[in-house]
């Protein structure tokens, strides 16, 4: 006797997918503007313009919301193919230019989800592990840029894991976020005024 087999619409997965991803979408848009804890299931419903139950469906609690965001932000950066291209280059001044600009990049382009996640850590019951776990792969892309430039010459004249903290101070995303968001910069400015502060300090 034949099994009988589950038929899988191409039509219907891609819809599902699109509905999944503008609930994330919607979702990351109400936790930056309101806050974490301001918002419910209901509010990221409505944005998106569907029911409360298909959001659980979808995409599942709150909570589950907040890490795919998390997990969406991550892959989104795209910082293992930008990092292939710092690591090729041999002169400090162009690994400190193309850190800057990749960096700026890659918060602006993700500014929504890194709001999203900050206003998250006070209410979060793990607040400490979900920052560490956003900026996980990004603080091992400036180690391993510090570990670069001490290769070079002339090398940096700190030790590497100091060097990679100056990296994290300048070009992490809290750097990027008091020049930008909290004292107005251009983002244009910002990227200028912290390439030239690192090739004062390290090149």
């Amino acid at each position: 006797m034949s099994s009988k087999r589950t038929y899988v619409s191409p039509l219907r997965e891609q819809a599902a997918a699109q509905t999944r991803s503008l609930i994330l979408l919607r979702a990351a848009e109400l936790f930056a503007d309101r806050g974490y804890g301001r918002v419910t299931v209901a509010d990221i419903a409505s944005a998106a313009g569907v029911a409360s139950k298909t959001v659980f469906a979808s995409v599942g609690s709150k909570g589950d919301i907040l890490d795919q965001i998390v997990e969406q932000g991550v892959v989104a950066s795209g910082y293992e193919q930008a990092m292939q291209g710092v690591l090729a280059l041999r002169t400090p001044e162009s690994v400190l230019e193309a850190l800057a600009h990749g960096t700026r990049i890659g918060n602006e382009s993700q500014f929504t989800v890194h709001e999203a996640i900050r206003k998250a850590l006070p209410v979060h019951e793990n607040g400490e592990a979900l920052w560490e776990r956003a900026t996980a792969a990004y603080r091992d892309a400036l180690r391993a840029a510090a570990r670069h430039l001490h290769g070079l010459n002339p090398p940096p004249p700190y030790p590497v894991t100091e060097t990679a903290d100056l990296l994290w101070l300048w070009f992490g995303p809290t750097g990027w976020r008091t020049l930008v968001v909290e004292n107005g910069w251009s983002w244009d400015r910002a990227e200028t005024v912290l390439y030239r502060t690192a090739v004062a300090s390290l090149g």
